[in-house]
């Protein structure tokens, strides 16, 4: 007997529709249509619901108390099946500033058990750094921090079995053009932050090849009217995505509408930089190597300086539509397809496309998450 799913909205790749169907065939999905074919049917009715797709972070370090840096397998499968309850069904494990010789342990692990979590499925690694600069370091340890170096690059590439997706580094590092070029020309995608580059050092590393920027506004050389640096790159550049945390603490709703407007709601991309304290009470915890105190809504070092966030990402999906930044349709795509895009995993994840995984989400009209499937089974739901 065929399966469909009926709900008020639905958003697909190009349009929403609805009211309708959607077709469920085995862990894949089959074509929306607006009328129920002449037969029985198994119908899972979401009336009054919207059907999106399932979310997509592509920059998070840790869930639940467990850390990416931990080089814990079974702290990334805990962290995999927790995020189910976030709306996430897609992530890119994050990893700090460490020493080379963890970094390639922990490349290693994500490697040996991405294909191995139940939860949100491991769609690559995203390195972040550790070729940054002090200036902007955040909670980056700069005693790692070193030029870009190709060979050293590949021993992690190698380590993960090639599942590295992205790399974070400083524009400004010496080297950074003839990196850029070659890990590009390997499929490996390069943002930009941890930077107090110049626009000039910034529109460089474009040109040899980097796509996206880290965390917009924060960690990086803020504009100015002299030397735009690198908010100034981030807003001027094309063809370039921005990863923005919408907490309503990292950036406020001011300069998030002004990113979204010059870049458009299609080159943003909103991600959660969550630490291992996101879904946990307030607390002392660890990032990477530096103590970090959650309360209030932050995650803050000792000396008060925010490192990463406790958002969750079907957090930052209604924070932009309650904020007015954002349609349901934008955020969504911002959450989805867009990051999806800007790290090229797109082809496995971010849209509803029929004989794709069947990963998706059901939202209530306010953009609160009722229910998250994963392969057409409803692994997560709220009323429980």
């Amino acid at each position: 007997m065929r399966t469909f799913i009926s709900a008020d909205k639905f958003f697909l790749k190009s349009m929403v529709k609805g009211p309708g169907y959607l077709e469920i065939v085995g862990e894949k999905f089959g074509e929306y249509t607006s009328e129920l074919p002449e037969e029985e049917v198994t119908l899972i009715d979401y009336s009054g619901k919207w059907i999106a797709p399932g979310l997509v972070d592509t920059h998070i370090h840790g869930y639940m108390n467990h850390d990416v840096m931990d080089n814990d397998a079974e702290g990334i499968k805990v962290m995999s099946d927790a995020l189910l309850s976030c709306g996430v069904t897609s992530f890119l494990p994050t990893t700090l500033t460490s020493s080379k010789e963890l970094l390639r342990d922990v490349a290693e692990t994500i490697g040996r058990v991405h294909k191995d979590v139940t939860g949100a499925k491991i769609q690559g690694i995203y390195f972040e750094g550790p070729f940054f600069t002090e200036e902007y370091k955040g909670a980056q340890n700069p005693s790692y921090f070193g030029d870009p170096d190709i060979d050293t690059f590949h021993e992690w590439q190698e380590a993960s079995g090639g599942i590295i997706k992205k790399i974070a580094l400083a524009p400004e590092r010496k080297g950074v053009e003839e990196f850029v070029k070659q890990v590009t020309d390997e499929g490996v995608v390069v943002s930009l932050g941890h930077s107090n580059g110049t626009l000039e050092d910034a529109s460089k590393a474009v040109e040899a090849g980097a796509s996206v920027f880290v965390h917009a506004f924060n960690g990086m050389r803020g504009l100015n009217h002299r030397e735009p640096g690198m908010v100034g790159a981030l807003l001027s550049l094309h063809d370039v995505f921005s990863e923005l945390i919408c907490d309503g603490h990292h950036v406020h709703p001011a300069a998030a509408e002004v990113l979204m407007e010059k870049a458009g709601h299609d080159h943003v991309a909103l991600i959660t930089d969550c630490m291992m304290a996101g879904g946990m009470p307030d607390g002392n915890y660890i990032l990477g190597e530096f103590p970090v105190v959650v309360e209030n809504g932050t995650a803050r070092l000792q000396e008060g300086n925010l490192a990463g966030s406790i958002l969750k990402l079907k957090e930052a999906i209604k924070n932009v539509v309650d904020w007015g930044l954002a349609t349901p349709e934008q955020a969504v795509m911002m959450a989805s397809l867009v990051p999806a895009v800007s790290c090229k995993i797109d082809d496995v994840c971010g849209m509803i496309k029929k004989g794709r995984a069947a990963d998706f989400i059901v939202l209530n009209s306010d953009m609160t998450l009722e229910a998250t499937y994963l392969d057409g089974i409803k692994r997560f739901d709220a009323s429980k």
